[in-house]
Formats: C-alpha cells, sequence, structure tokens
C-alpha cells in the first residue's frame, strides 16, 4: 500500500533541510561529549551504536561497510573497544576460521548515566505536544530512519 503523498513547497523543504543540518550538527557535538567522557573517539562511539544496533556479532568487514571505514581502521576501532571492554572478539560458531564482533553483555549499561541529561531534556520537549502531535512526530522520525538505515545498512527494517 502506498502512502498519500502530499506536494512540498521549495520553502518547506528549504526549513526543513536547515532544521536537519542544525540538529543533525548539535547531535554529532553531543555525541562527541558523550564519547569522550567514555574515553571513546566520536568514531568509536557510534560504532559502538552500530554493533549494538545489528542485534548480534558482526564481523570487522561488514562493521567496515556500515561505518564506511577502511578494515585496517575498523581493526582499530575494535582494538580501542576490546580495550575498554565494551566489545570482544569470538569466533563464528558456523565458520571457526571468521572471528566475530559481539556487545560484552550490560557494557552498554555502563554509560547509560551519561544519557540521562538528554532523555531529562527530551521528555520536557516531548511534553510540548499533545499525544496526537508526538505521533506526527514520531511517524516523520520513522520515515527518516528507514531510509537511514535503507542506505547504511542495506535493510529498510521498521523503527
Amino acid at each position: 500500500m502506498t502512502e498519500k503523498t502530499y506536494p512540498v513547497t521549495e520553502e518547506e523543504l528549504l526549513r526543513f533541510a536547515e532544521l536537519g543540518r542544525q540538529g543533525s550538527t548539535f547531535t554529532v557535538l553531543r555525541h562527541a561529549r558523550i564519547a569522550e567522557r567514555m574515553g571513546l573517539s566520536g568514531t568509536d562511539h557510534k560504532t559502538f551504536d552500530l554493533v549494538i544496533q545489528a542485534g548480534g556479532p558482526l564481523t570487522a568487514g561488514r562493521i567496515a561497510g556500515l561505518t564506511g571505514l577502511s578494515t585496517g581502521a575498523v581493526t582499530g576501532v575494535i582494538d580501542r573497544l576490546e580495550k575498554v571492554g565494551l566489545v570482544r572478539r569470538v569466533r563464528d560458531p558456523e565458520d571457526r576460521r571468521k572471528v566475530l564482533v559481539e556487545v560484552v553483555p550490560g557494557a552498554a549499561d555502563r554509560f547509560a548515566p551519561l544519557f540521562e541529561s538528554a532523555f531529562d531534556a527530551l521528555r520536557e520537549q516531548l511534553a510540548q505536544f499533545s499525544p496526537a502531535e508526538r505521533k506526527v512526530i514520531e511517524r516523520y522520525q520513522n520515515v527518516i530512519l528507514e531510509q537511514l538505515r535503507a542506505e547504511f545498512m542495506g535493510d529498510a527494517r521498521p523503527a
């Protein structure tokens, strides 16, 4: 079933593009600060997040494909994530020659306090919108995320 579409003016397109650009910039800066507190680079932090989002172990090659980093750079990222106890290398049970990278159980929870202020701010921001408005905002975010997942992860699973 195809969703109904509506015309978008050039002015609206430019406004939303600018909002997206500014939001992206400040999101990257927020995560750079969080990464620094975790003892990681921004790239290491977001690579760790991608491994979490994958929902299971990944090969270094798959991580390289998702991030756009070279396999050599990914090896360094994995080394650093392993050193701080966030991931570990394990043998693939199907093919013992392959090495997979998996999240150490509970690793992400160690850093949950770093995100508390962001959750508090989000709660305050969402409280300014009615439940119906929140559904529209959530739908918009899901459409954006679906497109980004398809572009970067090769699947357009629903959020």
